[in-house]
């Protein structure tokens, strides 16, 4: 995988922390473990996982496949 060529400031990473806990917070809040999200979404279980723990971002695509499965609107995930 290519490297940046300029490393993200720091906010960014502030917003991806901040989406994984709206993730886990949603899919909490409906009762959803990791596993039943990532099988409802179409997804692994570990790209759930990452993109709650901030550690990847996640493609716009996934974006869309986790907010239908948490049956939230997109912008609820990225606001």
């Amino acid at each position: 995988m290519p490297t940046r060529r300029n490393p993200q400031p720091a906010w960014v990473l502030t917003r991806r922390i901040q989406l994984g806990h709206r993730i886990a917070a949603i899919r909490t809040q409906a009762g959803l473990s990791q596993d039943q999200l990532a099988e409802r979404a179409g997804l692994d279980r570990r790209s759930i996982q990452r993109y709650e723990a901030a550690v990847r971002d996640p493609q716009y695509g996934d974006l869309l496949l986790i907010a239908a499965a948490l049956d939230t609107p997109l912008a609820d995930l990225v606001r």
